[in-house]
């Protein structure tokens, strides 16, 4: 995203476009899907039309829809990098009316962690790799290359942005685009339930008096192994999840050495993959089931 500029050249020369319109152009310019935000920094409502979704397209504002409405509907599901639809009169009425601009960063391929006050910021710095940051009215914004979901509190003062959500547009900030870091992913993947450790029964081998799977470098190498199987995977992710879990189960399931950690950094791996929670658990409970745990 570059600087917009205030002013925009035609063949009669320079003439000035009102704010916010002109930050609007450059912007879309760039790529990055734009609509206009009236006070209280929200979109515009929908038409007459559109009311209600009488339109059939968008509902609840979750899919762009088959609904060709021209005016400034559907929030950011009308986010457009067109600039005759910018500056056409059904979208006219709303620029004079705007307060601000905004994006659609999931359309942009881009992220917005929006940090809402100091301690939000102050957890970022030690928690996530330094990207491009716009100064708020109370926080920052921290944007990566790269789209995901999005969700709101994720953490105190931190809402995650990106698709099928819209985020105002403040400037250009500071800082080089860094590419979208699994920590932020994992903000919105939600904790696996706590896992009951496995019988001991037949886990400890004869005169070892202590169980070889404790061993943390092992232990360790093995998760490892295990979270790269699932990361990696092209194709068929939900087979390789149950096959990596019931591999993880297989060797370490009868003797007690897995702990929630362990367990939550498969669930992550997982879900980061696009496997719902309901999946991982699943998957959990039949290679427990296959392997009689």
């Amino acid at each position: 995203m570059t600087q917009p500029t205030l002013i925009r050249r035609g063949r009669d020369g320079v003439s000035a476009l009102p704010e916010p319109l002109p930050a609007a152009l450059a912007l879309a310019a760039t790529g990055v899907p734009v609509m206009p935000l009236r006070r209280g920094k929200v979109p515009f409502g929908n038409c007459p039309t559109c009311a209600a979704n009488a339109c059939g397209g968008r509902p609840n504002m979750k899919t762009p829809g088959p609904c060709r409405c021209p005016d400034v509907c559907h929030a950011w599901a009308a986010a457009t990098t067109d600039p005759a639809v910018i500056v056409s009169p059904p979208w006219a009425a709303a620029w004079r009316r705007a307060v601000c601009v905004a994006y659609h960063p999931g359309a942009a391929g881009l992220t917005v962690v929006d940090l809402d006050n100091a301690d939000a910021i102050a957890w970022a710095r030690t928690a996530l790799p330094a990207t491009r940051a716009v100064a708020t009215t109370r926080g920052e914004h921290w944007i990566y290359r790269g789209a995901m979901t999005s969700h709101n509190a994720v953490r105190p003062g931190v809402d995650i942005k990106s698709s099928m959500s819209y985020a105002r547009y403040l400037g250009p900030g500071t800082g080089h685009l860094a590419n979208l870091p699994d920590a932020v992913r994992a903000l919105v993947v939600k904790r696996p339930p706590a896992v009951r450790p496995a019988p001991h029964a037949g886990a400890v081998p004869s005169g070892s008096g202590e169980c070889p799977h404790r061993t943390p470098a092992y232990l360790e190498r093995g998760i490892a192994m295990a979270v790269q199987r699932i990361t990696t995977a092209r194709s068929a992710v939900h087979a390789t999840v149950y096959r990596t879990f019931l591999a993880v189960l297989s060797t370490h399931g009868r003797c007690a050495c897995l702990t929630d950690t362990h367990v939550t950094r498969l669930f992550t791996a997982a879900q980061t993959k696009g496997e719902s929670l309901r999946h991982c658990t699943d998957a959990w409970t039949n290679a427990r089931t296959t392997l009689g745990l």
